[in-house]
């Protein structure tokens, strides 16, 4: 068995799944910048990101069917996955309002949480590392944690 055949190991699977879960957000951001069809961008990024090489930086490899999943399910779920942000979010800020980075990310959130069986707190965690990765200085990982958090109450009240 070679390396490439070797099963992977549990932290090797939770990378690819955190890689998905940041690739998903691109591609919801590129979308909408865009003219792009879901399918098109599904198959630019798992053709030309997963695992590419820039500038010398390998880019993470990612879980593909956890990226098509997310990408897909938002997009065919976007009037669902908004109106429960739109609730989570204060009045004078609807998500037509916020950040298209952000909007991506609680689209895909809102697809994981309402769409997969993943956890709620597991989402709430990966997405917030997202909002660190696209804006260090702090605040909108405290915005993203408190409205994934109202989200996540009402797409699964019973798992709080």
């Amino acid at each position: 068995m070679t390396n490439a055949d070797a099963p992977l190991s549990g932290n090797q699977k939770r990378k690819m799944k955190s890689a998905a879960r940041l690739y998903a957000v691109q591609a919801l951001y590129q979308m909408e910048q865009t003219s792009q069809t879901t399918e098109q961008v599904i198959v630019e990024f798992l053709d030309h990101r997963f695992g590419a090489v820039y500038e010398g930086d390998e880019m993470q490899e990612g879980d593909g069917a956890l990226f098509r999943t997310l990408v897909s399910n938002a997009v065919n779920h976007q009037a669902l996955i908004d109106q429960m942000t739109d609730r989570a979010l204060v009045a004078k800020w609807p998500i037509a309002r916020i950040d298209p980075t952000l909007r991506g990310l609680f689209r895909a959130a809102g697809a994981e949480m309402t769409q997969t069986e993943t956890p709620p707190k597991v989402v709430i965690v990966e997405f917030v590392d997202i909002a660190r990765a696209f804006f260090p200085d702090g605040k909108e990982a405290s915005f993203v944690n408190a409205v994934l958090d109202h989200m996540a109450r009402e797409a699964r009240p019973e798992a709080f």
